[in-house]
Order: structure tokens, then sequence, then C-alpha cells
């Protein structure tokens, strides 16, 4: 088929590989805008435009994709379909009927959960056992079209969103193939999503990192989990803030007040909770780079009694 790809980041790459590898003709890739990283403010390219540029694809990264220039550029690619993944523009109804075959993006969870910008994230804190990938027709709105295709993974107890990410791209890539086979051969059936069942993946903050030892250690361990590498889960320790990378739960009951250090290993430091408690295997201290806790202890005297705190 010849395609129109949409998409920005590493979760979208995954994709354009797998069309590209199944044989496709991708037409053109549409792309957000480089961007300036690190202190020299050196522009970089989005990881789908290294990809488009290393096939020989034409590019395109409007600032906006809903204006008149921008859809006039976007018509003059021939297209059977857009395939869309983590573009991070809204398309204008406009845009998502002009191929024949309409717009199908590939979403990061089982819709009609999990709707939204951070599915991936939100399925580790919120301790879901399965999540995945679905292919749906794009409507105005936002991750409500049909669904026409899924397919799942289970969730393991060490997935971080990294892990996690990198299981949903290869996913992704491999289900856009097998439902763009499945919409030529006339296959697919559209289901409409029951919004009962829906729930939102709101957008990541860094603020979301800063841990409440109040709550269960089971609880928190997800929120690590959930946010490495980014925005990463966090605390303070002596008034600096510390990254924490790794954590284990020990499902023990603990009277002391939530925050204080129960125990220091060589290996571990140990943290009383809501309920439980939070073993602390892999941290990064402010102005230190990431290292394990065995490390640190090395260099730090941290002593049972002592306190984590969500601020300086």
């Amino acid at each position: 088929m010849k395609i129109v790809f949409m998409g920005t980041p590493d979760f979208a790459k995954g994709a354009l590989e797998a069309l590209i590898a199944a044989g496709h003709e991708i037409t053109a890739v549409v792309t957000q805008p480089d961007k300036a990283k690190g202190r020299s403010k050196e522009l970089q390219f989005p990881p789908v435009k290294e990809c488009a540029l290393a096939h020989n694809i034409p590019v395109m990264q409007p600032v906006r994709i809903k204006t008149p220039e921008a859809i006039a550029e976007l018509a003059r690619y021939e297209a059977d379909v857009f395939v869309v993944a983590a573009f991070g523009q809204i398309l204008s109804q406009e845009i998502l009927d002009m191929p024949s075959y309409g717009s199908l993006n590939i979403h990061g969870s089982l819709l009609p959960k999990y709707r939204g910008a951070s599915p991936i994230q939100q399925v580790i804190v919120d301790g879901e056992k399965e999540t995945g990938v679905t292919i749906m027709q794009m409507d105005a709105g936002i991750d409500t079209g049909d669904m026409l295709y899924k397919r799942s993974i289970e969730i393991e107890d060490t997935d971080t969103f990294e892990t996690l990410h990198d299981k949903l791209m290869v996913l992704g890539g491999e289900a856009i193939v097998e439902a763009l086979e499945l919409l030529e051969a006339g296959a697919l059936v559209p289901e409409k999503q029951d919004d009962a069942l829906s729930c939102h993946a709101k957008l990541i903050t860094k603020e979301m990192g800063n841990i409440d030892f109040t709550k269960k250690a089971v609880e928190i361990n997800r929120l690590v989990r959930g946010l490495n590498p980014w925005p990463s889960a966090y605390t303070f320790y002596k008034g600096k803030q510390m990254k924490v990378w790794e954590t284990k739960v020990a499902d023990i009951t603990c009277v002391k007040q939530p925050g204080t250090i129960t125990e220091v290993t060589k290996d571990a430091i140990k943290v009383a909770c809501g309920e439980g408690i939070l073993e602390i295997y892999s941290l990064q201290l402010e102005g230190k780079k990431r290292m394990s806790a065995h490390d640190f202890l090395l260099g730090v005297k941290v002593q049972e009694g002592e306190h984590l705190t969500r601020e300086r």
C-alpha cells in the first residue's frame, strides 16, 4: 500500500521501520519540527525523521499540520492510508478523510482503556497485568475511533516504562503490518469503543514523581517503575533531591512513621511506607551520577531513623 506515515518519537520509528521492511511504499513522512537540545542548542532530528532520511523518504515538518499550506503540501503525496503513531498534533477531519482507507492510529494500550498521552507509564503505575496496542480508525476525538485490531502482552513485575515501551514499539510495528494486510483483504471489522469502559492517561509531569511514603510500598514501587527513565520518581534526603531508580517491596508490617529509614544493609536502604517496606537498590543523589545503593553507601553514611521527605 501507499502510505503517508505520521509520527515523531522512537515508538513511532519502530512502526515505520516495520512498514518499510514489509514492503509498503512510504510516500512521505510527517513529523514534528527539529528541537534544540542541550547547552549548545544544536537542532536534533526526531527519530522518525532520521529513519525517513536513511530510506530517502520525503519529510514534512509543519509547525501546525492543520494550516491550509500544510494540508495542500500533504495532498501532493499519494496515499491509500495515513498511518499515525505518537505524532504529537491533532489532525482535522479534513486530513483524516484524505486517503481512501482513511487514517489509522497505533495506540499503546488496549482501548478503550487508557486513552490519552501516557498510557504506557500509567498502566504500570496503576498495577495493570496486561496491556498492548490497538489499531484504530481515527476520528476527530482523542483516541475515540473504532477499534480495528489488537495485540496484547503481559506486564511483568520488573517492567519499567523503558522496557514496556520497547516491547510495545515492536508489537505496534507487527500489529500495523498485520492490520494493513487484513484491511486490504476487507477482513477488518470496526468495533465501537464503549465510553463507559474508558479511562484517560493524562500527561506525565515531573511533579508526579514526588514520592508520598504514606502510600503502600507496592504503589510506590509501581510509580518508580512507571516513571523510569523519565521523569523519574524522587524524594529528598538531607535537603537534596534523590532520584529513586530501582526498588523492591517487603510486604511486612511496619509501625514507624512513613519515610523513616528502618534499616541500612550493604545493598539497600529500607524505608517505612503507609503499608509495607520499600527497599531502594539504585538511586541518584542531586549532583551525582546514578549508582547502586551499595556504591552510594560506600561514600554516604545513611543511618536508621533518618527520614526521606517530600520537600527539601
